[in-house]
């Protein structure tokens, strides 16, 4: 499971908290505090990219599920539940493809799944 971005915050707040205490060892405060700014510049490029990418995927699911629908609101969370139906949806296809044999069909799944995934890539990904 990936974390939300409110979830790292909430993690990250709490960690600049544990780390603001008198009795933190420098070398721990030093280190907490590294780790909670890389992980905000994560959560800034994340964020900043999240719903661009929701609408882009939203769109390329609807058209290899042959669905119509569109994306007018745009609040991440309104994306992310469209997203997380079309996921579904495209994993029933994916199922019905494999059980009937349909390779083609298997293939545009597999090469919509990769163009995802390298549309989440961030700009700290080591591939």
């Amino acid at each position: 499971m990936t974390p939300t971005v409110p979830a790292v915050l909430a993690e990250l707040a709490s960690l600049v908290m544990r780390s603001a205490a008198p009795d933190v060892a420098e070398a721990e405060r030093a280190s907490n505090l590294a780790l909670a700014a890389m992980l905000l510049n994560v959560a800034a490029e994340v964020w900043d990219g999240a719903a661009e990418n929701l609408v882009q995927e939203n769109r390329a699911l609807r058209t290899l599920l042959g669905v119509g629908g569109r994306d007018d609101d745009l609040r991440v969370s309104a994306l992310k539940a469209a997203n997380d139906g079309l996921r579904a949806a495209l994993i029933a296809a994916h199922a019905a493809a494999e059980a009937a044999g349909d390779t083609d069909r298997q293939a545009a799944i597999w090469s919509e799944l990769r163009v995802s995934t390298e549309r989440r890539k961030l700009s700290i990904s080591l591939v």
